[in-house]
């Protein structure tokens, strides 16, 4: 197995002709040792139809579309697959996994052609929080909704779940 990758997405929900997908704003992978870090924003969404939420919590604090971290879907695609796929397949964990991972797919097109190392399902962290009894985590950074800022706070929500996780794997004591 390869590193274990903590990663957020932000996105605009669009909705045209009865069809309802996920435009990729803001993508931040940060791996379990915290070394390998990856932040990129989409040159490809339309910001015409972002809810005013996402406006204010998402839009308003984006680099400046000059900044490097402004990246064609393209580029995005290849620069992901090769840091997640360095070490062999990635496990991916995230909090309210699922949407993230459709973002993630939809980067390749369907969820066939993303790529065969990369994993069909991204863990939940919000569900393993509940597994574990709901502990005390970590507070959202100050800049939440910035999809790095989000992807180190999932670290830091797996550095209190884990052990917790590893408890729970653990078979009973014998008597």
């Amino acid at each position: 197995m390869g590193t274990r990758f903590f990663y957020d997405t932000e996105f605009i929900e669009r909705r045209e002709a009865d069809h309802l997908w996920l435009d990729l704003v803001s993508i931040g992978i940060v791996s379990e040792d915290g070394a390998q870090r990856y932040y990129a924003v989409s040159t490809e969404f339309d910001p015409a139809f972002a809810v005013p939420w996402v406006r204010r919590n998402v839009l308003d604090q984006l680099p400046p579309p000059a900044d490097p971290a402004w990246r064609s879907r393209a580029r995005i695609r290849e620069e992901i697959t090769a840091l997640l796929t360095a070490d062999g397949t990635p496990e991916l964990w995230a909090w309210y996994g699922a949407y993230d991972h459709v973002v993630l797919c939809q980067l390749f097109g369907t969820m066939t052609e993303l790529p065969g190392q990369l994993p069909r399902f991204t863990r939940d962290l919000r569900q393993l929080w509940e597994d574990v009894g709901r502990p005390a985590l970590p507070p959202p950074p100050a800049n939440a909704h910035d999809a790095l800022a989000d992807a180190v706070h999932n670290l830091a929500r797996w550095e209190v779940l884990a052990p917790l996780r590893a408890r729970l794997a653990a078979p009973p004591a014998r008597r």
